[in-house]
Order: C-alpha cells, then sequence, then structure tokens
C-alpha cells in the first residue's frame, strides 16, 4: 500500500520480536508448535492477512522454523503479499491439510492452537494429531498481544485524532430533519477520505429513545429537536482500531439527561482514576458500578444502570484482551489498551454512553482523547 501518513507502520523487524517470543513462550510451554488460522493474530506475528474461509490458510510455527500452510492454488497470491519469510507448504483441493500439518510435527509433542481457529479445523486436526495433542494456543497468544509497543500506540493514536476529528464534524453536520444513515454515510466517507484502510470503518448512530439500545435500532431513524444523538464509530490504520463514542444533545435545559450525563462522566473519570499499574482489571469496573449505585442507579446489571462491562482492549481487534469486566484479575501492565464506556441505560427514554480509549504506560494510565465536556459539549 502507498503510505502517506505521518505515523510509522508496524516493522518486519518488530514482528520478528513478536515471533522471538512467541518462540520462547512455545519453548518455555514445552510446545512442539503453534497453528495460526487465518486471523488477527496471522497478521500480528508474520504480516500475512488472510480472509478465514474453509480452507485452512494459516502458519505453523515451532521453536525453530515459520511454515505457511496455502491451499495449492493460493500460492501465487500469498508469494505477492506482505509477510515475514518462511516456507510455504501447499495442500490441494483434494488432500486434508491438518494431515500437512501433522507430517510437519511428526508423532511427538502437543500442538498449540490460534484459540479463533473454526471448530471444523479443530475436528480434522484432532483427527491428524489425537485430540490428546492439541491445546489452546489463545493464552499464550492473548498475553503477547494485550501488552501494545510504542509503534502500535502511536498507530492507534492516530487513528483515534482522526476519528475524534470527524466525530466533530459530524457533530456540525446534524440538524433536525437529517436521518441516521446520512450521518453515516458521512462518517464512512470522511474516514476513507483521510486515509483508513479500506473497508474498516464502522459507525453507530442513534436518536431520541434508540440510544438506549447499546448497539442502536434496526431501520433509520429522523433526527428531532430536543433528542439525545449517540455516535460510536471507529477505523482502522495498518490494522489498528479506533472506538469513539459521543452522546448529547443540541440544546440545554433537558435536566433528567443533564443528570444523568453527569453520572455518566463520573463513572468514566473514576474508572480512570482506578487504572492503576498492577490493579485487577475487575477494580476499574467494580469503580464505575460504585458511582451509579451512588446515584440509586443498578445495582449490578440491572437497569436502569449500566448493562454489560465497563471496558474491552483494543488492537489488530476492536473487542480484545484486556476486558474490564467484574471478574477479570488480569493485573494492570505498561503497554495495555482498553475502551473506558460505562454506559448508563434508562430504558425506553435514553442511553448514554462516552467512550474514551486509555493506554497503561510506566506512570500509570493515559487519555487517547479528552473525555467530552458537557452534555451539549462533547469535545473538549
Amino acid at each position: 500500500m502507498t503510505w502517506s501518513h505521518p505515523v510509522a507502520l508496524i516493522t518486519d523487524d518488530e514482528r520478528q520480536l513478536r515471533l522471538a517470543r512467541l518462540r520462547q513462550a512455545l519453548e518455555a510451554e514445552q510446545l512442539a508448535g503453534i497453528l495460526l488460522g487465518s486471523t488477527d493474530s496471522l497478521r500480528y506475528f508474520t504480516g500475512l492477512v488472510w480472509h478465514p474461509s474453509e480452507r485452512l490458510l494459516g502458519a505453523l510455527v515451532t521453536p525453530t522454523a515459520l511454515y505457511y500452510i496455502v491451499p495449492g492454488f493460493e500460492r501465487s497470491r500469498v508469494e505477492t503479499l506482505p509477510h515475514l519469510p518462511g516456507e510455504i507448504l501447499v495442500w490441494e483441493e483434494e488432500e486434508n491439510s491438518a494431515e500437512l500439518v501433522s507430517r510437519l510435527l511428526g508423532q511427538a509433542g502437543s500442538l498449540a492452537l490460534d484459540d479463533e481457529l473454526p471448530l471444523f479445523f479443530y475436528h480434522r486436526l484432532a483427527a491428524a494429531f489425537g485430540a490428546g495433542r492439541l491445546t489452546d494456543g489463545g493464552v499464550i497468544i492473548r498475553s503477547l498481544r494485550r501488552i501494545k509497543s510504542s509503534a502500535e500506540i502511536a498507530l492507534i493514536q492516530y487513528a483515534m485524532n482522526l476519528t475524534l476529528d470527524i466525530q466533530k464534524q459530524a457533530h456540525a453536520l446534524m440538524k433536525p430533519g437529517i436521518k441516521a444513515s446520512e450521518v453515516v454515510d458521512f462518517i464512512d466517507r470522511r474516514h476513507r477520505q483521510v486515509g483508513a484502510d479500506g473497508g474498516s470503518t464502522f459507525c453507530i448512530v442513534s436518536f431520541g429513545t434508540a440510544t438506549s439500545l447499546p448497539h442502536g435500532a434496526e431501520g433509520d431513524q429522523t433526527l428531532a429537536k430536543g433528542d439525545v444523538v449517540l455516535v460510536d464509530t471507529g477505523c482502522q490504520i495498518d490494522g489498528y482500531h479506533s472506538d469513539l463514542t459521543r452522546t448529547y444533545v443540541f440544546e440545554g435545559g433537558n435536566k433528567e439527561f443533564e443528570a444523568a450525563w453527569a453520572i455518566e462522566r463520573e463513572a468514566q473519570q473514576a474508572v480512570f482514576d482506578a487504572a492503576k499499574l498492577g490493579a485487577p482489571c475487575s477494580s476499574l469496573d467494580d469503580a464505575a458500578r460504585r458511582v451509579i449505585a451512588k446515584h440509586a442507579l443498578g445495582p449490578d446489571y440491572r437497569l436502569p444502570g449500566l448493562p454489560h462491562r465497563a471496558g474491552h482492549g483494543l488492537g489488530l481487534q476492536i473487542h480484545e484482551e484486556p476486558y474490564i469486566v467484574r471478574g477479570n484479575a488480569t493485573p494492570l501492565a505498561a503497554g495495555m489498551c482498553f475502551s473506558n464506556e460505562p454506559m448508563i441505560v434508562f430504558p425506553d427514554k435514553f442511553g448514554i454512553r462516552l467512550e474514551d480509549h486509555i493506554y497503561m504506560a510506566a506512570d500509570g494510565p493515559h487519555w487517547f482523547t479528552t473525555p467530552a465536556r458537557g452534555p451539549s459539549e462533547p469535545f473538549s
């Protein structure tokens, strides 16, 4: 791709470091190898981007080698795509790709599996290896991917800045009578115009009572005077996501909304303040729920209140570890990136989600974007 943005792509040198860490983990766990499918983890470790399908195309990583497992007719295409050096091994249409993987590993040792491999691949591999030789590779993969490098954080920051600016443009565009679909189209077009990865944008635009549905309502809506507006959108830059939500009204005077907005912002700030290095992820969700319960909302997941976790990690996937959720004892560490979005829902009235993201550094938490200023001032 032609790159014109003032932020660097992930380099092959960084991917080689990732691969080295993966191999260290294999050796520590005494595993013969790990099989990556056509997933974001394949991209993360090797740079190869491929769409998932019923045919296995992926990579087998062992402590000493990297093999690409490729359908024969796709070899020429794979050879043209960016990827780390490794031997390309093909299987033909009448052959069983699982048996190719089995021959490579031989009769000894366990194989870890990418946790996003489809179940039908697991069954083929279990038949070829024996289920007792297969193990979950997700624990290894997630432990590596959830700690972001400075280059990854820079890409996420750049994507967040683009989306924040487009959120501002969408806010300026909206007037009573505009359809939600028109705003979605505008946001998608603007993301593409500023260089977001093709086909990577997403957008939820909700008006009025539809804002009480966390992921939006079916059908189109038309903005009416006084409606609550919720816009949740993001894009990808070199595969890395932005994700940013603002909820607002255009004019003051809706006292019920303004009071609820203030509680939402207080809960969001409580999550940030609880984000200490070493603190369990669950403690951030707990902090948000304490604020909400203090204002006689909830408790737990009851409505009106907070119906879902307070946040999620992001990177090559828009939802990945670490999850900011009750029961997650994972301690916060430098390099972790996650959303802060303890949405408050008032059924059949409105919902308020203020979503900004945090990255953990050696000195603690930092905002990717500055939180909203007020119920009718969504940008600082």
